[in-house]
């Protein structure tokens, strides 16, 4: 089934902690939509990554690390995800 909307909104919605990815809601992309959300979620990890915040600002230091662990572990999981399908991504 391909990719429902626009897959850079799937990476930021998973940055903010508006949708998780998970091996079930993983089965339903083949072998190239995973390629094109992978290619996204890497894109706003650097958009995040990018982001300037002041040092005194605790609570955007906190959002910004929130933002990264969780698009790394999306990342994590798709990589997972495609070595257990066979799926060279």
């Amino acid at each position: 089934m391909p990719i429902s909307g626009n897959p850079k909104k799937i990476a930021v919605d998973v940055a903010q902690g508006y949708q998780s990815l998970t091996h079930s809601s993983l089965r339903q992309y083949n072998s190239d939509d995973l390629k094109v959300l992978l290619f996204n979620l890497n894109l706003v990890l650097r958009e995040v990554r990018g982001r300037q915040v002041p040092l005194e600002d605790i609570e955007g230091l906190k959002d910004k690390n929130n933002r990264l662990r969780r698009l790394n572990q999306a990342v994590q999981l798709i990589q997972s995800f495609a070595n257990l399908r066979g799926i060279k991504i």
